[in-house]
């Protein structure tokens, strides 16, 4: 039996394509049919690679009378939140709002017009320990909707009220105590033992992290950076952290990092990349520098499609049973290793009879200072060869705008610090993917690609995220069409996203879906939100450009920002440091040169001074008519018979104009430790 899912692009979705359930995707078509026949919709929100998500599966939708109920008295629809971010952004709200917290997957209870009455995450089949299983929940819904249906729209519409009215926030601007009170917040909370702040599960939010690291660099606050550090040292040690074959699981159950929730995303990935090399850069640490290796490496090897796109992630589960794809026993690796290698492996990674995790073992280095040896590499890479003899681990392969370009700015990052043509190619190619089959012949953006289609109207993430990845490749190519294109795509944020009255931008485009709410997004969760990276991607933009327009922009976001973040600035991170930027303005460097690209001792001075937010421009005679209508600034600059010649300013004030890179940037070279 199959239902309406069966003609979907998305794997979540298509999960879901022989349930007994009649699924519908979302549609217009979903909601008359549920006028029509006088039903209220149960909706479910998940993604292909969730854990819970599989569990309600197997427990719930692929069960003939829990089928049975749902065909019977509701119009079913599944959403992928991948796909359909601003369908989950609305409704995780509601559910947060309802009952305190959220998560996947979500399943939300309303009336044909979208007005919800019930929200709530995971149920079981059956009421069980004081939580409401789905069938009873469903059987009393159906009571009410035919015995007291006033009552649930009453409730419906007193939500779609709520959700109209404005959060009243206090006037806040940006400042240096609103920053220092989100260290402090993050200090209160840190684990000196662990690293990680708060208790379990644990994230690594490694966009806090970038904050730290930002902030200690300019305030030489040497806690910041340790906390920064000591939680960065202590996921790579962890099991969250994948010793055999790279990269990083969705977060951890307990406080040590030891225990993961096995999924593995494209955007924890990204983003601890890009943390990551920002450590290693600061302190020149060989673990980081093996874990930003072996991350990329896993995500080139495992998460890459064919024509350079980036897939969303790979799942916890195999045969059903989350995690059996990771542990090990000893017998195991000695059945691989033989005697000596295996004894050898079992100490150095924490292998025992006893196990850490239901009787086997995930290899973990805590309390472990060393790290792999070649030896021990190769080791790895012959157990990596024996895990992939099991049930393969299924893979989501959509490839999102969103989280490509956080993947592109991990790899751009990386491949400079590291000295890895290679990583370029792939950020670059990756770039070009987005270009030619995620962006319409107007420059609009899709949300996601899959089997030859694109499809979705994008959403703010996009465009911020996908204007941060243009900036970042121009800082590291220093090719003017990436800086191009970073303009026109903001300037379409601002057109379509924008909400005047407040500086800020709605989560989805004016010409979208209209939803029974337009939301914003300020707080940084898993991902930082969109307005926090357009602030970002606004303060860089005035910095290469030099426009005044840009500025202003920023100006008026980081109100915004400052007035969300001020009950709760921990919470916004990543607005933090747009906001750092702004009090704080970095350098810019603008090379001056007689040849066609960015010299290579310039290349090298500029990875061997780390300066805090040094902006880097490159004028040639090939580029210099593109780069003065982008930065208009640069045309007033002569160039040189022959070399390069570099202008350093901070602010309003410049250094003279010198040829010697290394002495120019010596002054705002940083000492971190």
């Amino acid at each position: 039996m199959s239902n309406q899912l069966k003609h979907e692009k998305s794997p979540y979705l298509l999960q879901h394509a022989e349930n007994p359930v009649c699924w519908y995707p979302w549609c217009s078509r979903a909601f008359e049919t549920a006028r029509r026949e006088e039903k209220p919709v149960f909706l479910s929100i998940g993604y292909s690679t969730c854990h819970w998500c599989h569990v309600m599966a197997r427990e719930s939708f692929e069960d003939e009378e829990v089928a049975r109920i749902l065909n019977r008295a509701f119009i079913s629809i599944k959403v992928d939140r991948e796909e359909r971010p601003d369908i989950d952004a609305v409704y995780m709200s509601v559910c947060q709002a309802m009952t305190g917290s959220g998560g996947w997957p979500l399943t939300i209870l309303m009336t044909p017009d979208q007005k919800p009455f019930y929200a709530g995450t995971y149920l079981p089949k059956h009421s069980r320990y004081g939580s409401t299983g789905l069938i009873e929940l469903l059987l009393q819904a159906e009571q009410l909707w035919t015995e007291r249906r006033d009552e649930l729209c009453h409730t419906g519409e007193k939500v779609f009220a709520w959700l109209q009215t404005p959060v009243k926030r206090s006037v806040t601007e940006p400042s240096k105590e609103l920053i220092r009170r989100g260290v402090s917040e993050l200090s209160g909370s840190f684990d000196p033992l662990w690293g990680g702040f708060g208790p379990a599960p644990r994230f690594p939010t490694p966009h806090n992290l970038l904050f730290l690291m930002y902030y200690a660099a300019l305030e030489q606050d040497k806690n910041a950076l340790q906390m920064a550090l000591k939680t960065l040292e202590s996921m790579a040690k962890g099991g969250i952290y994948d010793h055999i074959a790279g990269g990083f699981s969705r977060y951890s159950t307990d406080e040590q990092w030891l225990i993961p929730h096995f999924e593995k995303m494209l955007y924890d990935n990204a983003l601890l990349i890009c943390a990551y090399t920002e450590a290693c850069r600061m302190t020149e640490e060989p673990r980081f520098l093996m874990v930003i290796r072996e991350t990329v490496s896993y995500v080139l090897r495992e998460l890459t499609d064919e024509h350079g796109g980036f897939y969303c992630g790979q799942d916890a589960d195999s045969d059903g049973v989350e995690g059996r794809y990771y542990a090990l026993t000893p017998a195991e690796v000695y059945s691989v290793l033989g005697k000596e290698d295996g004894a050898a492996f079992c100490r150095f990674f924490n292998i025992t009879e006893k196990g850490n995790f239901e009787g086997k073992s995930i290899p973990n280095l805590l309390g472990q200072e060393q790290i792999k040896d070649r030896n021990m590499t190769i080791l790895c890479e012959k157990l990596g060869a024996y895990r992939l003899t099991r049930t393969s681990l299924h893979k989501d392969d959509k490839i999102l705008t969103a989280w490509n370009s956080l993947m592109i700015v991990g790899l751009a990052k990386a491949s400079f610090l590291c000295r890895e043509p290679a990583w370029l190619e792939a950020a670059e190619k990756a770039q070009l993917f987005l270009k030619t089959r995620l962006t319409d012949s107007r420059g609009r953006l899709y949300v996601r690609y899959r089997d030859g289609e694109a499809a979705g109207t994008g959403n703010l993430e996009d465009y911020a995220y996908q204007a941060l990845a243009l900036l970042e490749l121009y800082q590291v190519t220093w090719n003017v069409g990436y800086l191009e294109d970073a303009v026109g795509l903001t300037r379409q944020m601002i057109q379509w996203f924008s909400d005047p009255e407040q500086g800020s931008f709605y989560l989805y485009a004016a010409d979208a879906e209209q939803l029974i709410s337009r939301p914003k997004e300020a707080w940084d969760g898993a991902l930082p939100s969109g307005n926090s990276v357009a602030a970002l991607v606004f303060s860089l933009l005035f910095s290469l450009t030099g426009e005044a327009v840009w500025h202003e922009e920023l100006e008026r976001l980081l109100l915004y920002l400052a007035a969300e973040s001020d009950p709760y600035p921990s919470g916004h991170c990543f607005a933090l440091l747009a906001m750092l930027r702004e009090l704080c303005p970095p350098a810019r460097l603008l090379c001056v040169s007689a040849g066609d690209r960015m010299p290579s001792d310039a290349v090298e001075a500029l990875r061997s001074n780390p300066v805090p937010g040094l902006t880097v421009l490159l004028l040639t005679p090939e580029n210099r008519n593109r780069l003065a209508c982008t930065a208009p600034f640069t045309a007033h600059y002569p160039i040189p018979d022959e070399g390069t010649v570099y202008y350093l300013c901070r602010g309003t004030a410049c250094s003279a104009p010198g040829r010697d890179l290394q002495a120019l940037l010596a002054p705002l070279r940083v000492s971190y430790l």
